[in-house]
């Protein structure tokens, strides 16, 4: 099974991100641009999320001890975010992922290192990099930012999507399909030790 957690984002939110992805892809369609742009994979509205950490493939016999490890992870408080702004991972010059990022209170960074030791107890590799909150909305095929989606992120690039209180997270499931990755909520978290 390949598994990650995640926090899930209410359906204001993904509407209005379901909304950006669709006004450009309009805007791409509309622009006049050789060749034509075949580059860029959008995230389908239903499977966005914020990844706190991407566990991978594991064995279905080691689900009960991730599920067990996770309950064990608390803060002192909710997660306020909002979802603010379009950047690039690696950098603009030769994209591969285009997300929207996360004013976030500061306890988020602490939620995911502490699911990542959380995970790690039951023989997870540690992440390699520093997390960065963020929400991917699409991938490149290629890397490269054609023009015709240049123009509209510019447009877009300090566009507000809203917010919303986390109290919880998720433990799932990703298949991947031919049609895309097709995700099953496994487990919830309730995490914040507030009443």
């Amino acid at each position: 099974m390949r598994l990650f957690v995640a926090l899930e984002i209410p359906s204001v939110v993904r509407d209005n991100l379901a909304a950006f992805i669709k006004d450009t892809q309009r805007e791409m369609r509309d622009l006049p641009e050789k060749p034509p742009e075949k580059r860029v994979r959008w995230v389908r509205p239903e499977n966005l999320h914020v990844t706190l950490k991407f566990i991978g493939e594991v064995a279905s016999a080691k689900l009960d001890g991730i599920h067990s490890a996770l309950s064990t992870v608390r803060t002192d408080a909710g997660l306020d975010v909002r979802f603010r702004g379009l950047g690039f991972f690696p950098n603009e010059v030769r994209p591969t992922i285009l997300w929207t990022g996360l004013d976030a209170s500061t306890n988020l960074q602490t939620l995911a290192e502490d699911i990542g030791r959380a995970v790690a107890t039951e023989g997870m590799a540690s992440e390699k990099h520093a997390f960065v909150p963020h929400l991917t909305l699409a991938r490149f095929v290629r890397p490269g930012l054609g023009e015709k989606l240049s123009v509209a992120i510019q447009k877009n690039s300090e566009r507000e999507f809203g917010a919303f209180q986390a109290r919880e997270f998720h433990l799932i499931e990703s298949k991947l399909k031919p049609s895309g990755a097709e995700y099953t909520t496994l487990a919830s978290f309730p995490f914040t030790l507030e009443a």
